[in-house]
């Protein structure tokens, strides 16, 4: 830049597009005006780990919050695992990635970092993650949902591409996008249901075929496609139970409750492992005191009666706290009474009574409210850091020089995956590459359509008017072709192959996404270009 730094602070400070309300931190403020220009570099590295530390809290409360409250609530509403799959559980998976979406689409100077993380994920998936499964373990694709679920992720592409080709999206457009994810539900229930019934008329001889264990499943049953983070890596829980009744007193239950450490897990892990979780433990610490989790699995659905009632504080404090980044911590009501005291009387109140009606050894018979209450919290914890990080993203963007859809393709994309494609390399390991590939195109399809859908659709409601687009140039379109030609190949080789992913497919995949990425590098650097 040519400014004076007091010239840029100015600007920084003068322009509506630098404001960024949609974040607890002013980050080009922070650049710009609170530390001096010799000070660049240092600023980058402590937004790069900050960025780390917001990816972190992201995947974190997704895993060991978001998800299990959401199949909490599946469970409590007797929803079969097909419905679940397809709606709750896939929303718990691709939390990060939609929220972040819609946090960038509430912008129109951030709405291609959306874009690019949409397609830059979608890219990224389907080349990295399953080509890696593929070298991992060669195996054969379950045939109709993984033609399901390529054409339907090549329509939601192409149709994102004529959006960005027009260059606005009207109202029933992104409608669109809701409609057909509803499609798609509705396409995966029908064809499990048909699937049902002729495994149940075949003879005999087939029935015990379609019998055999589950980590063997027949080349073409109908999956879930979405797996919680918590059913690809199931943890060994051990619990120590005693020969003689034991009864932990409140103290106890609560102090237990707050250590996310598992001791004979701890004793089994890496030197590397036990860092990282000495690392994340504080934070795991704080989620835990604010977020409420149910588990249906264990006999007691998770019941730990002081913590719970604590919850009952803090959980709605943090929703208070969090929402619109925090506008309504300072709210006073008749301009009197502020409202987080408000919040917090009538949590206390509120838990008083819970702690005095229940018992530390039963849960009561509305603790399955408890789950609805985790999941409002923690997706209001997802889509603070979710704003946060497309703040981050736009300032790195502004003082590097770079567009927001190269940060959305490699950053952002790059960050909302990682915890996935790690996820589907270790499910494959053990066993079930053909999880693992299902999650993988089917995760995409709802981070694509819900994430244009509502992000489009939050933003219509807040401006009452159609959504401008402004692709960053050829990169936008070197970034949606790539991701339509990756799925057009996968659509003809797959089949050509009888549907057996091997270790050349997943090769092929690699150089793919390292050929599209340098391609996208050079035209985001000028060195290609039309």
């Amino acid at each position: 830049m040519n400014l004076s730094a007091a010239d840029r602070c100015a600007f920084v400070k003068n322009t509506a597009d630098c404001s960024m309300e949609d974040g607890f931190i002013n980050y080009l403020h922070l650049a710009f005006c609170l530390l001096p220009p010799n000070l660049t570099p240092l600023t980058i590295t402590l937004c790069i780990i900050w960025l780390l530390f917001l990816f972190v809290v992201l995947g974190l409360t997704a895993s060991k919050f978001f998800c299990p409250n959401l199949s909490a609530i599946s469970t409590s509403l007797r929803l079969s695992h097909n419905v679940a799959g397809v709606t709750f559980l896939a929303f718990g998976n691709g939390a990060p990635d939609v929220f972040s979406a819609m946090a960038a689409f509430s912008h129109p100077h951030t709405a291609g970092l959306a874009v690019g993380a949409l397609f830059g994920a979608g890219i990224f998936v389907t080349t990295v993650v399953a080509g890696s499964v593929s070298l991992v373990k060669p195996f054969t694709v379950a045939s109709r949902p993984f033609l399901r679920d390529v054409i339907f992720y090549m329509v939601a592409v192409f149709w994102t591409f004529i959006i960005l080709y027009r260059g606005t999206i009207s109202l029933g457009e992104a409608l669109g996008y809701l409609g057909l994810y509803v499609i798609y539900v509705l396409t995966v229930i029908i064809s499990t249901y048909i699937y049902n019934r002729q495994k149940h008329s075949v003879n005999v001889t087939d029935q015990n075929i379609t019998h055999a264990p589950e980590c063997q499943p027949s080349d073409s049953s109908d999956e879930v496609p979405y797996l919680t983070n918590g059913t690809i890596q199931q943890e060994y829980e051990a619990e120590y139970r005693p020969l003689l009744p034991y009864s932990e007193s409140t103290s106890q239950i609560l102090l237990s409750s707050l250590n996310p450490v598992d001791n004979r897990k701890w004793r089994r892990k890496s030197c590397c492992w036990r860092v990282l979780k000495a690392l994340k433990t504080p934070l795991e610490v704080l989620l835990l005191l604010c977020v409420p989790v149910v588990d249906p699995d264990k006999e007691d659905r998770n019941w730990r009666r002081p913590l719970n009632c604590l919850h009952l504080v803090t959980a709605p404090l943090v929703c208070v706290l969090t929402f619109q980044s925090g506008i309504y911590g300072t709210y006073m009501i008749q301009g009197e009474f502020p409202l987080w005291l408000l919040t917090l009387l009538l949590g206390l109140f509120l838990s008083a009574i819970v702690f005095c009606t229940t018992t530390n050894d039963c849960s009561p018979t509305y603790h399955p409210l408890f789950a609805l209450l985790g999941f409002v919290v923690s997706a209001m914890l997802i889509s603070a850091a979710a704003a946060e990080v497309v703040s981050l993203l736009h300032m790195l963007g502004v003082v590097l020089s770079l567009s927001n859809t190269v940060l959305g393709l490699t950053l952002l994309a790059w960050g909302n995956s990682i915890g996935d494609c790690f996820s589907d390399i270790t499910i494959a390991r053990q066993g079930y590459p053909r999880m693992a590939i299902s999650a993988c195109f089917g995760g995409i399809i709802f981070n694509m359509l819900f994430g244009v859908g509502l992000g489009c659709l939050m933003q219509m409601a807040k401006n009452h008017s159609e959504i401008q687009l402004d692709p960053d140039g050829l990169l936008t379109w070197v970034l949606a072709g790539s991701l339509g030609i990756s799925l057009v190949l996968s659509f003809v080789i797959v089949p050509l192959c009888r549907f057996h992913l091997g270790r050349t497919y997943g090769i092929f995949l690699l150089v793919f996404y390292a050929v599209f990425l340098v391609i996208a590098l050079l035209t985001e650097f000028g060195k290609i270009h039309i």
